[in-house]
């Protein structure tokens, strides 16, 4: 493994120095082993690891590729791994949005165009009190995702949508669906989309926090 964690760091150096680019093309097996000064067996085994990180893509019969590098892809990752965790590590992720959302929604206030206003309010009306898990599912993921990617920081839009994947937003949506509280947290949500509307920075920041600090104490009660 140490080899193999070498062969990757050597990797890594390239992409950093620039010597490798998002969307280049790694030189062949052969080549690249003996100017890295490492066996071929080392090398695939960090091309491997750095594939499955989405750093590099093997294309069979074409080649192996630096990724695009966008935040989304590197990020992914995270994602598969949160949605592994059990109850008290969901707990720590919505602690994490618990500080980072509602500045998110504070910083959307600047930069949110009425046509993403208009989009998410399209969403809102779209969910009834009768909606099922995965529509809630769909509706929570588009209404916060939105609300990041309004702030124009690719990073924390990915960040976000990592730190809350499908499968932990259904475990909650599934819990607050038989709780009976899908009204109060779709209304908290048309209370977030009315501040951000009105530009009101403050507002949009205090009633985000209100709503991941809901859902985290739901949880906390539920366990």
């Amino acid at each position: 493994m140490a080899v193999t964690d070498a062969a990757i760091l050597k990797i890594k150096e390239m992409i950093v120095s620039g010597e490798l680019s998002p969307g280049s093309r790694l030189p062949p097996e052969k080549e690249l082993s003996e100017a890295l000064g490492l066996s071929r067996n080392s090398l695939r085994e960090a091309v491997k690891a750095l594939e499955v990180i989405r750093v590099l893509d093997v294309r069979r019969g074409d080649g192996t590729y630096v990724t695009s590098l966008e935040p989304r892809l590197l990020l992914e990752a995270m994602s598969f791994v949160v949605d592994l965790h059990q109850d008290d590590s969901v707990l720590e992720v919505l602690a994490v949005r618990r500080m980072l959302e509602p500045q998110v929604a504070a910083l959307a206030c600047r930069s949110i165009t009425d046509e993403r206003l208009a989009a998410i309010e399209r969403r809102l009306a779209d969910v009834g009190a009768d909606a099922d898990v995965e529509t809630l599912v769909a509706h929570d993921i588009a209404f916060h995702h939105a609300i990041a990617e309004a702030t124009g920081n690719a990073y924390l839009t990915s960040l976000l949508d990592s730190l809350s994947g499908d499968t932990v937003r259904a475990r909650i949506w599934r819990g607050i669906t038989e709780g009976g509280s899908v009204a109060r947290t779709i209304d908290e949500h048309r209370g977030i989309l009315d501040a951000l509307r009105h530009r009101n920075a403050e507002l949009a920041q205090a009633l985000m926090f209100v709503h991941v600090c809901g859902v985290e104490h739901w949880l906390r009660r539920a366990r």
